[in-house]
């Protein structure tokens, strides 16, 4: 994965060279703003609670599972520091749904509700669905959610595989959806495809750990050469896709 992230310091673009006019708004207004909202200030309050909690759970991993342990138990602070996207990550996920305002948003890997807390605070008209596969993670989420104003938040416990149909036949169009779960090939794609065929023009799918593992960077450069796709943005850490109509196919590496 170094070696993959010096690739990209030295082939992402910077604003210079972005051309197209949607793409350099979006870049310089939203992906590198610097701006700090107010939201922020208590999800990561709970985000350093979560690095100090020593608790000890058993662990459901239907993903990839993790690099740091394979161990059937983790304590929740590991989960916090290796599971969760880091807060750059986090705090663009919010900077995106405020600049679209999706309506239906759904996240892929709930976790321990930091990312799903800023997707909620971003706007809170949206209805947002959370799937986790773990019981134990979902249980601390579904706290933390009640104790962080996250009451519409639903979240969609058990294996993915099958829980994603079930809410997707409950759901109207996707705007938004944010894929953390099964750092696989395979299961990334299926997903990719289910979520598709609810997807608009203006929808946005946004895809973490893009450089994970090999399965991950043959999933993304997969997705991104797709027929629907107009649009994708490689940020390393996570991608961006897009479905813009009447657009010429673009797809950029940029710094981030």
């Amino acid at each position: 994965m170094i070696k993959e992230y010096l690739r990209h310091l030295v082939t992402a673009k910077t604003v210079r060279s972005v051309h197209s006019p949607f793409v350099f708004e979006l870049y310089t207004q939203t992906i590198k703003s610097s701006k700090k909202y107010r939201e922020f200030i208590p999800i990561e309050q709970l985000r350093k609670s979560l690095l100090k909690n020593h608790q000890s759970i058993a662990i459901k991993d239907l993903g990839a599972g993790s690099r740091k342990s394979s161990n059937n138990t983790r304590k929740v602070s590991q989960i916090a520091r290796y599971a969760v996207s880091n807060r750059k990550t986090s705090q663009l996920l919010f900077k995106l749904v405020r600049k679209f305002q999706p309506k239906t948003i759904v996240e892929l890997g709930t976790s321990l509700g930091i990312n799903t807390l800023y997707l909620a605070q971003a706007n809170p008209k949206a209805h947002i669905t959370t799937l986790e596969g773990c019981p134990n993670i979902a249980a601390i989420a579904r706290k933390n959610f009640a104790q962080s104003s996250g009451h519409h938040i639903h979240v969609a416990e058990g294996n993915i595989d099958h829980t994603l149909p079930v809410i997707l036949d409950t759901l109207p169009l996707l705007d938004f959806v944010f894929f953390d779960a099964n750092h696989r090939y395979t299961p990334t794609l299926q997903y990719f495809e289910l979520c598709l065929a609810q997807a608009h023009e203006n929808s946005l799918f946004v895809f973490d750990d893009i450089y994970w593992s090999a399965e991950m960077q043959q999933a993304w450069q997969t997705i991104r050469q797709h027929p629907e796709v107009t649009l994708s943005i490689d940020l390393f850490r996570v991608g961006l896709i897009f479905f813009r109509k009447n657009q010429p196919v673009q797809h950029f590496r940029l710094q981030f």
